[in-house]
C-alpha cells in the first residue's frame, strides 16, 4: 500500500473551526476551535508548540486570514469585530467628548479612531510624527484636540488629534 499524501495533526485544541497557514507552509499555523480565541502553532521536528494565543474576540471567530508578505493576521468574529494582529496594543483611551478615541502601540505610532456614520463603521487615522519607541501612555486635553503621548524613549509629546469629520474647528490653545 502507498503512503497517503495527507497528514493528520492534532493540536489539542479540539475541532477547529478555521485556520490560516504563514507565509512558509507547514511551519506556522494560526488556528481557532469554534470559540473566540486564535491558537498559533509552530512546527518543532515533528510535534506542534502553542507559542502565542491571541484573546482579542468576545464571540466565535468566524476567519482567518496570514498575510504572506507582511506576516499579518486579521480575523473576524461573531462579535462584529476585525483585528488586525502584528503590533501590541498597549493603551486605549476615549476622548472627552467620547467621539473618538486613541490607541497606543508598540509599532511607535498613534492611531485616533471615530464612527463614520455614512458607512456605519470605526475608521482610524495615524498621527504622522516620528515617536521613537513603544508609546505606553496617553492623556487627553480638556479641548478633545490635543492629546500627550508617552513612549519608551523617556519623551512626553503633544499632538493635534484634530480630526475634521467630528471636530469643530479648534481655537488656538496656546497664545
Amino acid at each position: 500500500m502507498s503512503r497517503s499524501p495527507v497528514q493528520h495533526w492534532d493540536l489539542g485544541i479540539g475541532p477547529i473551526s478555521c485556520h490560516s497557514w504563514n507565509k512558509d507552509k507547514l511551519v506556522k499555523i494560526a488556528a481557532s476551535a469554534s470559540n473566540n480565541v486564535i491558537h498559533i502553532f509552530e512546527l518543532q521536528g515533528s510535534a506542534w508548540k502553542e507559542i502565542h494565543v491571541l484573546k482579542e474576540h468576545d464571540l466565535l471567530i468566524t476567519g482567518i486570514d496570514w498575510a504572506v508578505n507582511t506576516n499579518r493576521i486579521v480575523s473576524c468574529s461573531q462579535d462584529k469585530n476585525a483585528f488586525v494582529s502584528n503590533r501590541a496594543a498597549t493603551q486605549v483611551k476615549w476622548s472627552p467628548q467620547e467621539n473618538k478615541f486613541a490607541v497606543a502601540t508598540g509599532a511607535r505610532l498613534v492611531a485616533i479612531c471615530y464612527y463614520e456614520k455614512e458607512n456605519d463603521w470605526w475608521v482610524s487615522k495615524h498621527i504622522k510624527k516620528p515617536i521613537r519607541s513603544t508609546v505606553t501612555s496617553l492623556d487627553w486635553h480638556p479641548s478633545n484636540v490635543l492629546l500627550a503621548v508617552g513612549s519608551c524613549d523617556f519623551k512626553a509629546r503633544v499632538f493635534s488629534a484634530y480630526v475634521k469629520e467630528v471636530d469643530e474647528k479648534p481655537a488656538p490653545t496656546l497664545g
